[in-house]
């Protein structure tokens, strides 16, 4: 199974991107997605969560700027991201976590491949 993620690109600052990822194939018990990003010699860092009932959260740095939103049975996730700054600017990547309860609650992890955001004037 893979997640493909996509709709990176380079934008102005104060511009906007919305970036789409979905699963190859479906996959059941999932629990939550979410949106990552790591910038060149920085650790990789939630921004964004959705989980099966649709609660989200965010990250300080991204609140009131960025919206996830989608689907966690149908495996798709968005992340709008408005007014965008150049320190938002890292590889971004969405994270599909899988628990099985009749697994007595182990959990997987599933990674999108990155999608490059660069915000520069």
């Amino acid at each position: 199974v893979q997640l493909q993620a996509s709709g990176g690109g380079l934008v102005q600052p104060g511009g906007f991107l919305r970036l789409s990822c979905a699963a190859s194939r479906s996959i059941n018990s999932v629990s939550a997605m979410n949106w990552y990003r790591q910038a060149p010699g920085k650790q990789r860092d939630v921004v964004a969560s959705i989980n099966s009932v649709g609660n989200t959260n965010y990250a300080d740095s991204v609140k009131g700027r960025f919206t996830i939103s989608g689907d966690v049975a149908k495996n798709t996730v968005y992340l709008q991201m408005d007014s965008l700054k150049p320190e938002d600017t890292a590889v971004y990547y969405c994270n599909l976590v899988r628990v099985r309860q009749d697994y007595g609650g182990i959990r997987y992890d599933y990674w999108g491949q990155g999608t490059q955001v660069t915000v520069s004037s």
